[in-house]
């Protein structure tokens, strides 16, 4: 009879717990479970050496990227790839912003222009120039390169050349997830 009980007041446990906890921590609309949100590149998994070829000892162009799972409501999407690694402040390697709702990938080499196709627009990088600037860490430790992936819930509207300030800025209370990708160089 006591395991019975001792059942009985488990499962009870369960369920007041799970109820709490979504009281607390309500889900977001329109947003998946956690982990549904993924960035993924073909060229190299994550957390393992960025190939030569997207640096400036290469060819300097973008990587491949593709996602999946981005959040219901999704009208657009915002890129940033930067290193935190960088002194003394972190350095930006690639804005794109208003990338279509429909889109599931970018291509490798991305082109360096002001506006794609799509489009999508190029913001500036750290040096400041118009679209991808690859890994180019000075000799020394490995560097650690993000590539955030915003879905928001519509076109941000920028001009093209927008700094990652400006992105971040018209992004704020328009991101419905975040798919992350961290990519490594070392020189």
């Amino acid at each position: 009879m006591s395991r019975i009980c001792n059942k009985v007041v488990l499962s009870s446990l369960v369920v007041v717990l799970g109820l709490a906890a979504a009281t607390l921590f309500p889900a977001r609309p329109g947003v998946g479970p956690a982990g549904d949100f993924k960035l993924t590149s073909s060229a190299f998994p994550a957390e393992t050496t960025i190939p030569k070829k997207y640096s400036c000892d290469g060819q300097d162009i973008s990587p491949p990227l593709a996602w999946s799972g981005s959040p219901t409501g999704t009208k657009s999407f915002a890129l940033i790839m930067d290193d935190p690694d960088a002194r003394p402040d972190t350095w930006v390697h690639w804005v794109l912003y208003d990338l279509p709702a429909t889109a599931r990938d970018l291509p490798e080499n991305v082109p360096k222009q002001k506006e794609l196709a799509s489009g999508a627009r190029n913001g500036v990088n750290g040096e400041p120039k118009i679209g991808y600037e690859g890994p180019c860490p000075p000799p020394g430790p490995v560097h650690h390169y993000h590539f955030k992936l915003y879905a928001l819930d519509g076109k941000l509207g920028l001009k093209p050349g927008a700094t990652k300030a400006d992105v971040e800025k018209a992004m704020q209370g328009h991101i419905l997830g975040e798919a992350h990708l961290v990519g490594l160089f070392k020189r």
